[in-house]
């Protein structure tokens, strides 16, 4: 399944015992289909507050259902909540959208205007100050490429190492309205824990001129998480996109 979810009334995408949950929205709407469906398995864990556009998952069903068919059935059953089957794929029995892929790509959005957002509140971040685009640019520079990201993972991250390698991170500007939008593209295999939003709240210093763009290189080298610039917000924070092999969706 490729999801698309407003993660707001959420507290992400991993079911969790009395609190909403993405995970916990599609496997009630499955079970109003098939019973004992197992637990989806997802592509990436997503936060509270964080969006998805491109999230995947799948499932094992017994039925043997057409993806359009079954589609249609589970947006049915998950209206009014904000999360939408987008498309659906038969995949062979050794697929997994978690290990087999090879590719995530992240997207914020960082609003930078004085007045407040209304109709995006909820899907980004605003601050109130310019930002200079050039410096934050030569700040991510420092970041592309294989890294100990010890400075840019929660402390409370559960991977194994600290060592990724970080394919993509471009910085570009866009009209919005009273305002400019500056939207974040990150790209790699896998990530740590917070490790985007990390990259964000840092890099938002740096265009606010409170940091250079070689401070982040010296907060990298630090391997020290109190060498970090502040965490940002989840809401401007979205799975855009999960590369495999082999398109399932094609």
């Amino acid at each position: 399944m490729k999801i698309e979810y407003d993660g707001t009334p959420f507290a992400g995408w991993q079911r969790q015992k009395d609190v909403a949950s993405v995970q916990g929205a599609i496997e009630a709407a499955l079970e109003k289909l098939e019973s004992n469906v197992p637990s989806l398995a997802a592509a990436g864990r997503t936060d509270t507050g964080v969006h998805a556009t491109g999230q995947v998952a799948h499932v094992d069903l017994k039925k043997d259902w057409s993806p359009f068919r079954l589609s249609e059935a589970l947006n049915y059953h998950l209206k009014p909540q904000p999360v939408s089957i987008v498309d659906c794929a038969e995949v062979g029995p050794d697929f997994h959208a978690r290990f087999d892929a090879l590719e995530r790509r992240y997207m914020f959005r960082l609003i930078s205007r004085r007045a407040p957002t209304v109709l995006d509140r909820d899907t980004v971040w605003r601050v109130n100050h310019p930002l200079d685009l050039d410096a934050m640019q030569a700040g991510a520079a420092h970041l592309i490429g294989n890294h100990d990201f010890t400075t840019f993972r929660a402390t409370h991250c559960q991977a194994l190492s600290p060592v990724k390698t970080l394919d993509r991170l471009e910085v570009t500007q866009h009209a919005y309205p009273g305002g400019v939008e500056y939207r974040f593209e990150v790209v790699a295999r896998s990530f740590l824990h917070n490790q985007v939003r990390s990259f964000v709240g840092t890099l938002e210093r740096v265009g606010a001129g409170a940091w250079s763009p070689d401070d982040v290189k010296t907060a990298l080298e630090a391997r020290d998480r109190a060498a970090c610039g502040p965490v940002c917000p989840p809401q401007g924070l979205y799975l855009a996109d999960v590369r495999y092999p082999e398109d399932p969706f094609a």
